[in-house]
């Protein structure tokens, strides 16, 4: 007797997800080896054992322990974050090139971010090599400031749409309007000052160096829980796709889904952006790689495209590291040079 296609379909889901865990063990041991100093593997498995137990570290595990592995984890949460937000979104708002960054988060962070930086003169002057330090950071309020940033801006968006009944076209339109007008005070800000410009845009195009295990420890317990209510709201977003009429049909609060989805997205993406910056395009690819793959379920595709976007990140961070080492380029040019390309192929299928 053949097997049933829900069978097929649960199969091929399984693998897929089993794969992109897989992928990502083998891009995280990767990206933990690799940079300016190679690392081999067994040196690498030793730091983190002895880093696991407690034990002092020295020279190459300290590297390992203290530099390296937090930052490829903050990768992870980073970019799963990203990944599961633009899942969200998308669904949401039925819209396969929505992304994390829709309802104005980015503009709003990057203002918080502007504002904290012209504030402070200690983070200013961290960046005084093209890259946040991590001592300046642990000084400063940018990301505290850059975090409630992307959520005013997200606030002023929904307070634009008002009204129960908004389409999904009105919550982007606002997105896009709150957006533009918060870009244009940040600049008329960032012009009034042109020394400390530099600091804005290292922190605007996405850096992940300021990453330790403190940083880890503010930013995944939102991640966490916000990927918890994705997955709760699952099943209704998947009605939601059959048309808002449908859904509500089926005893859904569409108005209050749509509310909840965003409101979780945007708490992740707020607390990924005020740390790592605004790095494009990984919400955008992660989603569409595994839904071609896992179909479009959500809450198996939500799994496998955060563990799809902590792989693109970790690895879009490994090349930033060593494409021109020992400086290092932001990560956020690197995934803008892998995404771009896909979302001119993906406008390109729309069209078609």
């Amino acid at each position: 007797m053949p097997p049933k296609p829900a069978t097929q379909a649960m199969t091929r889901v399984t693998i897929v997800i089993f794969s992109a865990l897989v992928f990502l063990i083998i891009a995280v041991l990767f990206a933990v080896s690799n940079g300016t100093l190679e690392i081999s593997p067994l040196q690498t498995f030793s730091a983190i054992q002895k880093g696991l137990s407690g034990a002092s570290l020295e020279g190459i595990e300290s590297i390992v322990w203290n530099l390296r592995l937090p930052r490829v984890v903050f990768a992870i949460v980073v970019g799963a974050a990203l990944a599961a937000s633009g899942v969200a979104m998308q669904g949401v708002f039925q819209n396969p090139l929505a992304d994390p960054y829709l309802m104005g988060v980015a503009s709003g962070a990057a203002f918080g971010a502007t504002i904290a930086i012209f504030l402070s003169s200690s983070a200013a002057a961290g960046f005084a090599t093209g890259i946040f330090t991590a001592q300046a950071a642990g000084s400063s309020v940018v990301p505290l400031f850059a975090f409630f940033g992307a959520l005013f801006a997200v606030g002023l968006t929904l307070l634009l749409t008002g009204s129960r009944h908004s389409s999904g076209s009105t919550f982007i339109l606002s997105g896009v309007v709150i957006g533009s007008i918060i870009t244009a005070i940040t600049t008329y800000i960032q012009l009034a000052d042109a020394d400390r410009l530099r600091a804005v845009f290292s922190w605007t195009l996405g850096n992940l160096a300021l990453a330790g295990w403190a940083e880890i420890l503010v930013v995944l317990p939102v991640a966490v829980l916000g990927f918890i209510l994705l997955l709760l709201l699952a099943k209704p977003l998947d009605a939601l796709q059959l048309g808002e009429d449908t859904a509500q049909t089926l005893g859904i609060r569409v108005h209050w889904l749509k509310l909840a989805v965003i409101i979780a997205a945007a708490l992740m993406t707020a607390a990924a952006v005020s740390f790592a910056g605004i790095i494009g395009f990984v919400g955008l690819v992660a989603p569409h790689m595994m839904r071609q793959l896992c179909g479009a379920a959500h809450r198996p595709l939500l799994i496998a495209a955060a563990l799809a976007g902590s792989s693109l990140l970790v690895l879009s961070d490994l090349g930033a590291r060593v494409l021109i080492r020992p400086q290092e380029l932001p990560v956020g040019i690197v995934t803008t040079f892998l995404g771009a390309p896909f979302f001119l192929w993906l406008m390109r299928q729309g069209q078609r």
